[in-house]
């Protein structure tokens, strides 16, 4: 399983994953599952990945290789964020589309989503999601949050504290909450954690963070959230029961 989630504010762009694959118990593994195709000084790119790792590894596989053998179209050759999420898009379903037959009959679930970051020029920083069909949403102000893979337990924090207006450094903390709760109630999710964390019009990702298993701040923050969550738990006044005789 995974976990992957993107968070767009005023100030910027938060974008996080774990790094654990699994097919049963008994075959866990670690893979990348963030990718950075910035071009400096002209757009920022990341790309995350959930779902069947033979189809998002192609995808990112054709996606460097355009890019390598300088194709008409690339990641750093489109005009507009719309473009490149159309291209990726475009990307996964037609290789979606060679092998999803095959691997139907061995009842192979070959689907995966993606996310698409980051800003280009005379744009806005931008934040998509995109479908194993090729369609996609966008983050908006007033849901500038988009999760893939393993969302459930990582969505109550970030339908609480988010906003458009939330300073990008909370959204990063909040992000790393976000898949601190989602590895506490799914051992699937798990470290290495990525994450970047790009400042609007600086057309530069500056901010980088790897934390792997047993990392101090990770525990750290895994353990001041759970006594924090205790405390207010605590805190909170006693049912007003309704007695009857």
């Amino acid at each position: 399983m995974t976990y992957c989630l993107g968070i767009v504010t005023q100030e910027g762009l938060v974008m996080a994953a774990d790094s654990r694959t699994n097919a049963g118990v008994d075959n866990v593994s670690t893979y990348k599952k963030l990718f950075d195709f910035s071009l400096p000084g002209d757009r920022v790119v990341v790309v995350c990945t959930s779902g069947n790792l033979s189809l998002t590894q192609s995808v990112i596989s054709h996606l460097e290789q355009d890019l390598k053998n300088q194709a008409s179209i690339t990641l750093h050759s489109l005009a507009s964020m719309y473009d490149l999420a159309h291209y990726v898009g475009q990307t996964l379903r037609k290789i979606h589309q060679e092998h999803a037959e095959w691997l139907r009959k061995d009842n192979v679930d070959f689907s995966g989503n993606l996310l698409l970051g980051g800003q280009i020029r005379d744009e806005s920083p931008q934040l998509f999601l995109i479908y194993n069909q090729g369609n996609f949403i966008h983050a908006t102000v007033e849901t500038p949050f988009l999760q893939i893979g393993e969302t459930k337990y990582g969505k109550p924090i970030l339908d609480r504290t988010v906003s458009f207006n939330t300073p990008l450094n909370s959204a990063a903390k909040c992000a790393l909450l976000s898949l601190d709760s989602t590895m506490k109630s799914n051992i699937s999710v798990g470290p290495p954690i990525n994450m970047v964390m790009y400042r609007k019009d600086s057309f530069e990702i500056r901010h980088r963070l790897r934390l792997p298993a047993g990392d101090p701040y990770l525990a750290k923050v895994g353990q001041e959230w759970a006594a924090s969550l205790r405390k207010a738990f605590d805190q909170m006044p006693d049912l007003e029961w309704e007695y009857t005789n």
